[in-house]
C-alpha cells in the first residue's frame, strides 16, 4: 500500500508529483512518520457538495475538507509520531477561483497551500479560536516559505549541473 496518494479526478492542470513531493517535504518537516498513510484527492464540484453537506451540515461545496482517522497529532520537536493512517484530504479546483484571484496564487500555488492546510487539519489543528488560529497559520506560513525555498534551491542545484555538463 502507498504510504501517500495523490489522485486527480478532474480535467485541471495540477501537477500531482509536485504536490506528493510537497506532502513529503511537510510530513518530515512536522516529524511524522515515514510509513503514514495520507491521501489527497482533487474532485469535482458536485462530489465536495456532496461530502460538504453529509459530513459538515453545510450547504454547498467547500475548497477543501479533512478527514482524520488515527488522529495523529503533531510531536514534540526533534520527536517522531508513530506511523499510523493520518487521513484525507478532498479539494475542489473547481472552487478556488475566486480565492485565487484574491490571493494571488496560480492553481497549482493555491492547491499547494490548500494541502498544506488539509495537512495541519488532519494533525488536529484548528483556527476557530484566535490563538489557535494564529499557531495555525504561522505553523502554514513557515511549512510554505521552507518548500518554497527548497524549491528554489533544487532548480538552482540542477541548472548548475546542467551549466557544469555544457
Amino acid at each position: 500500500m502507498p504510504h501517500r496518494e495523490v489522485l486527480n479526478e478532474t480535467n485541471a492542470p495540477i501537477d500531482l508529483q509536485a504536490v506528493d513531493a510537497l506532502i513529503e517535504h511537510h510530513l518530515s518537516a512536522l516529524g511524522i512518520h515515514p510509513d503514514s498513510v495520507i491521501a489527497v484527492t482533487f474532485i469535482d464540484t458536485d462530489r465536495m457538495t456532496t461530502l460538504h453537506e453529509d459530513w459538515m451540515n453545510e450547504p454547498g461545496p467547500t475548497d477543501v475538507l479533512s478527514f482524520p482517522i488515527d488522529q495523529i497529532t503533531l510531536p514534540a520537536a526533534g520527536e517522531t509520531t508513530e506511523p499510523g493512517i493520518l487521513g484525507d484530504i478532498v479539494i475542489c479546483p473547481e472552487f478556488l477561483g475566486p480565492q485565487m484571484l484574491e490571493s494571488g496564487r496560480t492553481l497549482q500555488q493555491e492547491t499547494e497551500f490548500l494541502v498544506t492546510h488539509g495537512i495541519l487539519h488532519l494533525l488536529g489543528m484548528d483556527h476557530q479560536e484566535p490563538d489557535d488560529h494564529a499557531r495555525m497559520f504561522a505553523l502554514q506560513d513557515s511549512l510554505l516559505s521552507d518548500w518554497l525555498t527548497t524549491q528554489w534551491e533544487n532548480a538552482n542545484r540542477e541548472n548548475a549541473n546542467r551549466e557544469g555538463t555544457n
